[in-house]
């Protein structure tokens, strides 16, 4: 962060600082978008059976799935799966939490080519 003479800092800059250095918004932005980009990092075949809800503070992904065969299958691929999620990812997930149920049709994340 650069000081002007007058000891005035653009909103915009001291903000910035704020996010990237000291208030860990940074972090939870970042591990939050694995939830937006979830399709993208798992493929269309698992986008259709499963959704991912919410990322806790330590990085734990919660994602429903269709079956307990889906979840039994895709937590054998989860190293696989973190793997990817976490290219070129800030805040880690560290784990993926796999909750089998219907998924929810009003989703707008949810694929809709599938169903």
């Amino acid at each position: 962060m650069t000081e002007r003479k007058s000891g005035m800092v653009p909103l915009r800059e001291a903000l910035d600082h704020w996010i990237s250095h000291r208030s860990g918004i940074a972090k939870r932005l970042d591990q939050a978008d694995a939830v937006l980009s979830w399709a993208d990092s798992v493929g269309p075949q698992v986008a259709a059976i499963t959704r991912p809800e919410s990322v806790t503070p330590d990085g734990v992904l919660r994602v429903r799935v269709t079956t307990p065969g889906w979840a039994t299958e895709l937590g054998l691929q989860a190293p696989r799966i973190l793997a990817r999620l976490n290219q070129n990812r800030k805040g880690r997930i560290v784990q993926i939490r796999w909750i089998v149920g219907p998924l929810d049709p009003t989703d707008p994340h949810a694929d809709r080519t599938h169903g």
